[in-house]
């Protein structure tokens, strides 16, 4: 079953918040404290996590302590410890986390690093994170992460996101909410968004780059069997409970087969995930596809395309099951120089196929049968002997494929007319 992971966000969303629902929805804080440890930081930060109550509901509000910081501030605004993004990605890589946190932390890196530099006009490589590259902000997406891998969630939603508002003090000065970053995210995902009335910064740029990364949709709650809750706490107390919300269950599948599952050809629900790519080495682009296919891609495929300041490139298309996705995104960022990746759920009438053999004089060939019509009652579609073991047959006996090919193709047709 496929396991969804639901943010509502009635407060908006930071990555402390998201740290301390998942940690309040199971996430051991040893397990974070551990697997951070890979980051080559943890002298400049102590984690802890406290039992609070906004407007009387209690919720995890979790802590990012900087060690000399006597403040113990966790305020995305005023830390400028800054890094680059290829030594954060260099951070990441190096730290040997499992291979989802990896790609979904390089992920939403990347996203920011994006939307900063569209913001001052430089390039991703280029852009200083004051506030998001600071220790305590690498750690709330690194350790967002790494709980959700944790937990084994395949897909992820989140809900529409209130804008705030006010002005709020930011490594450039004074800034009007929402900053820039968190405005050009939502402009790159599309975000829904809409005005609560309270006048503060809800969203900040780490909590929209999870968001925008991550979220396979927004808007109303996914078909889901709920399984558990987990509230994380925001730092101050607002008119309503300042708590992030995080639904996990279990997929409902009222978009599976439209058929009943012995009639052909049925609907299912597939997903299709694609990204262009203009910097990778065209050598890499067949293990890219080998990877997929092995990790349970339904169908990969690439198409050359133009992309802008003329650049020749190439569009990447994969085609899956939708409790693969996860997986195979995570392939995907981790193979290619990719910064993002479209996701798209769509409707496939496929036809039932089933695997029979025969026998031909120089061995045993699969071949696949399609058909329409019940299983009682059936026409015959398509028959095609399998390509790979044609392939087998004719390296072993110097044979011509197509011969090897005609003749699988022969012999079953002569065992079905009988």
């Amino acid at each position: 079953m496929t396991k969804l992971a639901y943010l509502e966000c009635p407060t908006g969303i930071a990555g402390d918040m998201c740290l301390g629902a998942l940690v309040d929805a199971g996430v051991p804080l040893e397990y974070l404290q551990e697997r951070l440890k890979g980051l080559g930081i943890e002298r400049e930060y102590q984690l802890r996590v406290d039992s609070v109550h906004r407007n009387g509901q209690l919720a995890t509000k979790f802590h990012v302590d900087l060690l000399g910081d006597e403040h113990h501030r966790h305020d995305h605004h005023t830390h400028h410890h800054g890094r680059h993004l290829p030594e954060i990605e260099d951070l990441i890589l190096k730290a040997n986390l499992p291979i989802r946190a990896e790609a979904w932390s390089l992920a939403v890196f990347r996203q920011l690093a994006v939307a900063e530099g569209a913001v001052h006009g430089i390039a991703p490589e280029k852009v200083h994170f004051h506030e998001v590259g600071a220790v305590d902000a690498i750690v709330d997406i690194v350790g967002t992460c790494l709980g959700l891998d944790w937990l084994g969630i395949d897909k992820i939603y989140c809900s529409a996101l209130p804008t705030g508002g006010g002005t709020v003090k930011a490594a450039h000065g004074l800034m009007a909410v929402p900053v820039p970053a968190v405005l050009k995210l939502w402009e790159m995902r599309t975000c829904p968004v809409y005005s609560n009335g309270i006048q503060k910064e809800l969203v900040t740029p780490t909590g929209a780059a999870i968001a925008t990364t991550l979220a396979t949709d927004f808007g109303s709650p996914p078909a889901m069997t709920i399984q558990r809750i987990g509230q994380g706490a925001g730092s101050i107390n607002l008119p309503i409970p300042n708590i992030l919300r995080l639904w996990l269950g279990l997929e409902t599948l009222h978009d599976a087969p439209l058929q009943e599952s012995n009639t052909s050809p049925f609907l299912e629900a597939i997903a299709v995930l694609e990204t262009q790519i203009d910097d990778l080495n065209p050598q890499a682009i067949g293990y890219v596809l080998e990877a997929l296919l092995a990790a349970g891609a339904l169908d990969v495929f690439t198409q050359s395309i133009g992309m802008k300041k003329s650049r020749p490139g190439i569009l990447l298309t994969v085609i899956s099951h939708p409790d693969k996705v996860t997986d195979l995104e995570a392939i995907v960022f981790r193979e290619t120089t990719t910064l993002g990746i479209r996701r798209y759920t769509q409707q496939r009438l496929a036809l039932q196929r089933e695997i029979q053999s025969v026998t031909i004089k120089y061995g045993t060939v699969r071949v696949k049968i399609a058909w329409t019509g019940t299983a009682t009652e059936r026409q015959i579609t398509n028959v095609q002997p399998e390509y790979e073991d044609c392939l087998q047959v004719a390296r072993q006996h110097d044979l011509a494929w197509r011969e090897v090919h005609r003749l699988a193709l022969q012999a079953w047709y002569e065992k079905n007319s009988q």
